[in-house]
Formats: C-alpha cells, structure tokens, sequence
C-alpha cells in the first residue's frame, strides 16, 4: 500500500503548475495537465491551492520571493548584482515568463495579492534608496523608477529571446558584448 506524503504531492503540483503557466499563461493553463504532469487528483490541487487564479498567483508569488533571496538587491555592487540576475532569470526563465503573463491577463488592474506585491518591490527599493542615502548610487533618479529601470535592462533580453538573437547575435561572443553592454549601462543609469 502506497504511503500518502502531502508535502510531496504538493511540491510536484507546484512544479508542474509552474512549467504550466510558464508554457500557458493564466488563460490558457489547464488544472488536468497539472494534474496528470504531478500524478495528482484534480481535487487535490483546488484542496491545496483553490482555484487557478489563486494558484497562479502562488506560483508567482514563491518564485519572486525565490528570487528575492537568491539574487538581493546590492547598490554596493550593481554589475555584480546585475551579473547574478541575468544568470538567474537564465537558469530560471519562467519566472520572467510567468510576469508576463501576469500582465498580459491583468494589465493595469489590481492584482490578487497586490499588497504583499507591493511590500515585496518596497524591500528592493529600500535597498537602492539605502545606497542613494549613502552616496554609493546616484539620487537623480527615484529610487523605485531606478530599479525598475535596472531590472527592465537585466531581464529583457530572457523575456524577448527571439529578439536578442536576431539584433544582437546568437554567438557565445554577441552574448558576453550584450552582457557587457548591460552592465555599462547600469553603471550609467547609477553613476554618481
């Protein structure tokens, strides 16, 4: 007789959502697939995470917080920072590919767990405001717009692939000059 293991059952729901909403988005994910990918009853999924929006949004939430403490933000070492977010988001692209998707399905309306989004983003604001107060980052432009603009220029060439590859280059050597450029120009956006 098998022996039931909840947490392990709900690790590989978890996993198989993620691969799901990655490939599907929201819209076009599909409890069954999840389902069969994780060898789990259907039930169990909506038992454990309720409906698909809200494990979505689960989904995406433990990923960023993943990331978060994987990759912290670091104004004291900006291309260091932006060196380990780009060979995270490389390693990991669903992440990138589930924000996406997220905007595509809710635009500019209110997310379900707006609030913890929002204190998620206030912690890495509060750490390039930090390295303004200090003087290490430059203070001309606002704290958030700033890392917005960071992030933006570490993870578009991971969401835009097919973009990457045809302006840029697909050689090893197009891809560290793009790596390069991307570094040069946070310092840029940061120098004082």
């Amino acid at each position: 007789m098998a022996v039931r293991d909840p947490a392990a059952t709900k690790a590989r729901i978890f996993e198989a959502a993620v691969a799901e909403f990655a490939r599907h988005g929201i819209a076009g994910a599909r409890i069954d697939r999840i389902a069969a990918a994780a060898k789990a009853n259907k039930q169990l999924i909506y038992a454990y995470f309720g409906n698909k929006a809200e494990l979505f949004t689960q989904v995406l939430g433990k990923s960023m917080v993943d990331l978060a403490v994987s990759v912290p933000v670091d104004p004291d070492d900006i291309e260091g920072w932006i060196d380990r977010l780009m060979d995270y988001h490389a390693a990991h692209p669903e992440l990138l590919r589930l924000l996406f998707w997220e905007g595509m399905e809710y635009g500019f309306t209110e997310l379900p767990d707006e609030d913890e989004r929002q204190e998620h983003y206030r912690r890495k604001v509060a750490a390039v405001q930090d390295g303004q107060d200090r003087g290490v980052i430059t203070d001309a432009i606002p704290a958030r717009d700033l890392l917005f603009l960071l992030v933006a220029i570490a993870n578009w060439s991971t969401v835009v692939p097919q973009m990457r590859r045809v302006l840029v280059g697909a050689d090893d050597t197009d891809t560290d000059r793009l790596r390069d450029s991307i570094k040069e120009a946070a310092r840029r956006l940061v120098a004082k």
